[in-house]
């Protein structure tokens, strides 16, 4: 018998797969042995912002530290460098480099290392030997356009320059009312034979169009008192910017919390009026606040706010504060009553209850305030009465003052940024007095003078001025409230001595008060991390009086500062160097720069 042995072959698709298997397992070893290539690239002959603009064009430049780079993918790259490098210097008019590229293994301890090194020579830059450069239409003769081009004859082309003057060109006939303008022609033609170049800009302005009327699509507020935001009128030159300063004069308000204002081109008149229509969508009518705070002065506190956006249909506001503390107690608030420039002029009513304790006097004080204020260019200037009663304790006074007192101030604040200043000011001069027999019963007449300055010099360094000059003049400073005397010391005083230390002394050694007052302060602050910096001071002046014993005092020490969302955190360490021992006291506060 003759036994039969089978053997039965692979399928013809598990047969390719293991005719691929010794290819896959080729490939595998290959990339096994290609991961992990190093590559570093250099650039030479080139700087500036030629240099900037090829790195930023070279892909193999951006290769550099990828984990999982391979050789193939570096010569892949490095042979499309040429390419990339003359688009890249050809916005600055360099059309005939020369390129030397070289890519070579390099010894390295991690491993396999190519060195791809890029030597350029931009060679000529091309020149302008023309530019054509028109407006056409309505904006012929307008001055609000650009006339002339920043490019010409003879200059070599910059096509940076020349996109930027389009854009520029574009801009201000949108802005001067040209809303159909366009570009007829935007070419920038050149012949490499000839190595010469031109440009060809033409636009048609268009007809020009002109405010129409405004209609607000809102139900909280009456159109007539919304109406007295539009700083324009129908028939004023239509203004991009004049629309962008409306919508966030009136986001500015509080009234609303998105405002969006269409131009109604398709019903524009025959004269080209454009009516414009104003969405907006208020703002909840109260908004809430608890705040939690610290300041050396009067310690930690609590504070409860309550605004009242809107009451009635002609944007009158209220809000409620109050605020305790161990050494303030305030409760306030106010009625505000928009004017005939309701952005910037308003009739405020604000009562007020006042209970301090201080190092040198406690008392507290009910005052009702009437004040009319009104923003200028750049200064608000508030002219207001005050009818106040105040019970004091100075020293050995214990007295209590009725007062109508008149005032004027003049404040202003420019600053780059709210929270965190580089360059920016605060200035503030109040006048105000009193008339014995109106309500009081002394006579006086002070003026207060107080600025802060703030100066940026290099990346990391603040300069900060302060300043505070006050003067009455009053027969005796007994007379006067305990609130109307001037006292030194504290947080953004003099540092280094407690809220109200400083000031003229009686025979007691006991602090009264003064009828002037000079403090300055000088600050050196550097970033040392990120959102932290150092800062070294001093601060030196006092509240003064010719019928009382008086120093000059000094403080000076070193602070810790952080930038946090809400402004500075800024932690002082003074030690009061006009004072028997020098002792030292801690300054915490927290908020914006100005």
């Amino acid at each position: 018998m003759i036994a039969e042995v089978r053997v039965n072959s692979p399928s013809p698709s598990l047969y390719r797969l293991l005719r691929l298997l010794p290819i896959a397992l080729l490939l595998s070893g290959y990339s096994l042995l290609a991961w992990g290539v190093e590559l570093k690239v250099e650039v030479s002959g080139v700087g500036g912002e030629l240099e900037k603009n090829v790195l930023a064009h070279l892909a193999i430049y951006q290769e550099q530290g990828n984990p999982e780079l391979l050789l193939s993918r570096i010569r892949h790259l490095h042979a499309k460098a040429t390419h990339q490098i003359e688009a890249a210097l050809q916005p600055f008019g360099y059309f005939r480099p020369a390129v030397a590229k070289t890519l070579e293994k390099a010894e390295s301890k991690k491993g396999q290392r190519w060195v791809a090194r890029y030597t350029i020579d931009p060679g000529p830059a091309i020149e302008l030997v023309e530019v054509d450069y028109r407006i056409m239409g309505e904006g012929a003769e307008d001055p609000g356009l650009p006339h002339s081009f920043p490019l010409a004859p003879g200059d070599v082309l910059d096509q940076r320059r020349y996109e930027e003057a389009k854009r520029r060109l574009l801009d201000a006939a949108a802005e001067q009312g040209y809303l159909q303008a366009e570009l007829l022609v935007s070419e920038i033609r050149v012949d490499l034979e000839a190595y010469q170049a031109s440009i060809l800009l033409h636009l048609d302005s268009g007809p020009r169009h002109y405010f129409g009327e405004v209609r607000f699509e809102q139900e909280l507020l009456d159109p007539a008192f919304l109406s007295r935001y539009v700083r324009f009128a129908p028939g004023d030159p239509y203004s991009l910017n004049r629309l962008l300063r409306l919508q966030g004069t009136l986001l500015g308000t509080d009234y609303f919390r998105q405002v969006e204002i269409m131009p109604l081109l398709d019903e524009r008149s025959p004269d080209n009026r454009v009516p414009l229509r104003v969405t907006a969508t208020p703002n909840p009518r109260n908004k809430y606040r608890i705040g939690v705070g610290f300041a050396t002065d009067f310690g930690p506190r609590v504070t409860l706010d309550w605004a009242i956006r809107r009451i009635g249909r002609q944007g009158h506001k209220g809000d409620l504060k109050l605020l305790v503390s161990p050494g303030l107690k305030e409760f306030s608030g106010e009625y505000r009553i928009p004017l005939q420039r309701p952005g910037s002029d308003y009739f405020s009513l604000k009562p007020e209850f006042i209970d301090y304790d201080t190092a040198s006097r406690e008392g507290q004080f009910f005052q009702l305030q009437l004040a009319h204020s009104v923003a200028g260019k750049e200064w608000r200037r508030t002219l207001g009465l005050d009818l106040k009663y105040e019970d004091y304790k100075v020293a050995e006074d214990t007295e209590n003052a009725t007062e109508l007192v008149p005032h004027v101030s003049w404040a202003r604040t420019l600053t780059d940024d709210p929270i965190y200043t580089h360059h920016g000011k605060r200035e503030k001069l109040t006048l105000l007095g009193a008339l014995e027999g109106l309500l009081t019963s002394t006579s006086y007449f002070q003026a207060r003078l107080s600025g802060k300055w703030i100066r940026s010099f290099g990346d990391d360094y603040r300069f900060l001025v302060r300043g505070d000059l006050g003067a009455t003049l009053a027969d005796d400073v007994l007379d006067l409230p305990g609130s109307r005397r001037f006292f030194a010391g504290g947080d953004n005083s003099v540092r280094g001595y407690q809220l109200d230390d400083l000031g003229p002394t009686n025979s007691l050694g006991e602090v009264v008060g003064g009828r002037y007052l000079a403090i300055g302060s000088l600050e050196l602050e550097r970033r040392i991390f990120k959102k932290w910096s150092m800062a070294l001071f001093t601060d030196l002046g006092n509240a003064y009086d010719p019928d009382f014993d008086n120093e000059i005092a000094v403080g000076a020490g070193v602070g810790l500062r952080w930038r946090s969302p809400l402004g500075q955190i800024r932690v002082d360490v003074a030690s009061a160097l006009t004072r028997d021992g020098n002792p030292i006291r801690l300054h915490i506060v927290i908020g914006p720069d100005l």
